[in-house]
């Protein structure tokens, strides 16, 4: 399968955090920002200083627990992927449920169960939303050879035709 093309596994583990790390710190700023801003007290000076102390504070954080969640579950997937030996949409499923539960380790075993079931169910939408797509894509642009018509052939002009002088 095409859309499983990725990198090989030990460099997939990091891509994934760093990506993970820099979705959750752009979010999570975006988010601290508008957050910061409306609960400071009033003036414009204030807004933006209390905007901008959110974001110190809270976007880094943000960014590492996305970190600890893609690195997390690019590992149980590269493992997943050793032990199964083929890369299909359930090594990412199975991965995001155990993830959830993995890290609702603390909580118990009734957070780690129903962690582990929204990490599936939302991985399991967002591979069922990947492969529509593909399948929607795939169906607008057909991927066999296409012939192109030979042009038909241009009509003898008689300006710049030669012939007819000799």
């Amino acid at each position: 399968m095409e859309e499983y093309a990725r990198e090989p596994c030990p460099w997939r583990i990091v891509d994934d955090c760093g990506g993970a790390f820099t979705m959750g710190v752009i979010g999570g700023g975006v988010f601290q920002a508008v957050k910061g801003f409306r609960n400071s007290p009033a003036g414009m000076n204030h807004r933006l200083r209390g905007s901008l102390t959110a974001i110190r504070t809270r976007a880094p954080q943000l960014g590492g627990s996305f970190a600890v969640w893609g690195g997390l579950f690019s590992m149980i997937d590269c493992g997943l992927v050793k032990v199964r030996g083929k890369e299909d949409p359930w090594n990412s499923i199975t991965s995001g449920a155990m993830t959830g539960a993995i890290l609702a380790a603390r909580n118990g075993p009734v957070a780690m169960v129903g962690s582990a079931a929204m990490g599936g169910i939302l991985l399991a939408l967002i591979e069922g939303a990947g492969i529509l797509l593909t399948r929607f894509a795939s169906s607008q642009f057909p991927t066999g050879p296409q012939l192109a018509e030979e042009p038909a052939p241009m009509p003898a002009s008689s300006f710049g035709d030669y012939r007819q002088y000799q």
